[in-house]
């Protein structure tokens, strides 16, 4: 099984093909240009070195959020595109469940955090089992502070990664059992999304791009502002 995977969900954009226990290519870049610049030349670039055509991938696989509202629909877009154009279904990978596969077979909790602004990070909590990486609780928008806590209720050392991480270090360092990744699997990599994906295609997680569904966990800034521009609207004509 080959896949094509990329992930636009944050600051990182990353695209790999994997074929079955095999990274042929991953071409990761965490910079400044916009990831509507970079993602296609990405993919152009590792299936022109590697001798691959896009059409020879099984399957299309896209980190299907929590992120940037930018980014998840621009992934969601190139995503959908590719395997329209090349007949192929999609496999929609979490963002969260992805960052955490970074971390291989550990006794420690591990703890994806990305940045999610005003004052929130999207997370959730893992643990290897029997293999298996296992989600232990729900993917969540919610504070650091409420982070901290629920890391510290485990009893246990917990590994932190994710673009969050740089912006929340400070009070997670004042945690002794509190660990922080290595800044190669400290953010998002499109190998992961492809690694994963091979599980999920044999959970019947494959889908047609017509039914790629994306995870938001929140409402987009610009909904956020009509929401309150409505509500301040209604409360001068009361």
């Amino acid at each position: 099984m080959k896949i094509l995977a990329i992930d636009t969900t944050g600051q990182t954009a990353s695209a790999a093909i994997v074929e079955e226990d095999k990274l042929i290519a991953e071409f990761t870049l965490n910079y400044k240009l916009t990831h509507s610049q970079t993602i296609m030349p990405m993919i152009a670039e590792i299936c022109e070195k590697t001798e691959t055509k896009a059409d020879e991938a099984d399957y299309i696989a896209c980190a299907s959020g929590p992120g940037s509202f930018t980014g998840l629909r621009i992934g969601a877009a190139t995503a959908k595109g590719l395997a329209l154009a090349l007949g192929k279904e999609l496999v929609p990978v979490p963002t969260l469940d992805a960052l955490a596969y970074n971390v291989f077979e550990t006794d420690k909790i591990i703890c994806p955090i990305m940045d999610a602004r005003r004052s929130q990070v999207y997370t959730a909590f893992y643990r290897w089992i029997n293999g298996k990486l296992s989600r232990l609780t729900e993917m969540m928008a919610i504070s650091i502070d409420e982070v901290i806590q629920m890391a510290r209720d485990y009893e246990q050392k917990v590994i932190f990664l994710g673009d969050g991480v740089p912006v929340h270090q400070k009070n997670l360092s004042l945690f002794p059992d509190f660990i922080f990744a290595p800044a190669h699997c400290s953010l998002q990599r499109a190998a992961s999304v492809a690694s994963l994906a091979m599980e999920l295609v044999k959970e019947g997680g494959a889908v047609e791009g017509s039914t790629f569904d994306l995870i938001y966990l929140r409402k987009s800034q610009a909904e956020r502002e009509r929401e309150e521009r409505l509500q301040g609207e209604g409360k001068q004509n009361d």
